[in-house]
C-alpha cells in the first residue's frame, strides 16, 4: 500500500484525533485547497518512506456510526494495543472491536475515528 486516504467531515477534529494516536503532522497540499487536502507525515509515514498519506475533506454524508465496514479498513502496529484503544476512546472514538487476542497473529482492537471510518491498531504476536 503506497499511498492511503482518509475521508472526513471535519479535518481539523480528524487531524488532532490521528495526532493524538499517532503523533502524525500535517501540510496542506499545493493544488488542494478545493478538498481541504493534508498530507500526513508520521513515524513510517510521508516523504522517505515506503507509504505516504492523505487527508481531505468527504465529498458526501457519512455512513452511519456503528454500521458494517464502510470501506477499507487501516490497521497500523503500535505499542500498546489498550494504551492506544483507550486513548482513541478519550479522543472522540468509538468502539468497533475491543482490545482482542487472535493466535498467530497477535492483539488487535478497532475503532470508529468519529468521521466515518475505521482505524485498528496491532501488536504482532512476537513483536
Amino acid at each position: 500500500m503506497p499511498h492511503f486516504e482518509i475521508h472526513v467531515n471535519n479535518v481539523e477534529e480528524a487531524k488532532a484525533f490521528y495526532t493524538v494516536l499517532f503523533g502524525w503532522t500535517y501540510t496542506a497540499m499545493p493544488g488542494g485547497e478545493d478538498m481541504d487536502y493534508h498530507l500526513i507525515e508520521g513515524r513510517d509515514i510521508g516523504t522517505g518512506h515506503g507509504l505516504t498519506g492523505g487527508m481531505f475533506r468527504r465529498m458526501d454524508t457519512s455512513p452511519a456510526p456503528g454500521t458494517a465496514i464502510r470501506g477499507g479498513t487501516m490497521t497500523f502496529d503500535v505499542e500498546d494495543v489498550d494504551a492506544t484503544y483507550k486513548q482513541a476512546l478519550a479522543n472522540g472514538g468509538a468502539e468497533a472491536l475491543p482490545p482482542t487476542d487472535m493466535a498467530g497473529v497477535g492483539r488487535f482492537a478497532y475503532v470508529e475515528d468519529g468521521q466515518g471510518n475505521v482505524v485498528g491498531f496491532i501488536k504482532s504476536e512476537g513483536a
